[in-house]
């Protein structure tokens, strides 16, 4: 069965688009925390706080897993079919390091470890760097 080239530019377009949004709604509370780190002032960072950035993260991480299902489930045009594989990787890289920033906040105690958060961060630039490309040479090939 061939692949829909439009109903995957369109998959594929709205996952990016989501991601971003999603991003963009977890990232005051990342800067809070990363302020914090970056300040030594990470003991200032309340339970309540720490709970309700725990809580964001969460629910963002929730949704970029169903993205990566999506990914999952298309058929890539042939011609992406291995820079989709590459793509499906890197979201899937980004997924794991968003996770380990949920792990990173430990809301019993009120801690935030800071070596697995700042790895968790470059972690998540790397990946999404992949992904930038990725995007970027299958809108290459296919719009050729």
């Amino acid at each position: 069965m061939k692949a829909n080239l439009g109903f995957y530019i369109q998959k594929i377009n709205d996952v990016v688009t989501e991601t971003e949004q999603v991003g963009e709604s977890m990232n005051p509370y990342f800067v809070e925390v990363r302020t914090a780190l970056d300040a030594n002032d990470a003991e200032n960072l309340t339970k309540e706080k720490l709970a309700e950035v725990q809580v964001n993260f969460k629910e963002g991480t929730a949704k970029y897993e169903t993205m990566l299902k999506t990914i999952r489930s298309l058929k890539a045009p042939a011609k992406v079919m291995g820079i989709h594989k590459k793509l499906e990787k890197g979201y899937d890289a980004y997924v794991s390091a968003c996770n380990d920033m949920v792990q990173a906040i430990d809301v019993e105690t009120g801690v935030v470890d800071q070596e697995l958060f700042d790895a968790s961060e470059v972690k998540q630039d790397e990946t999404t760097n992949t992904i930038a490309f990725c995007i970027q040479r299958m809108t290459s090939l296919l719009m050729k």
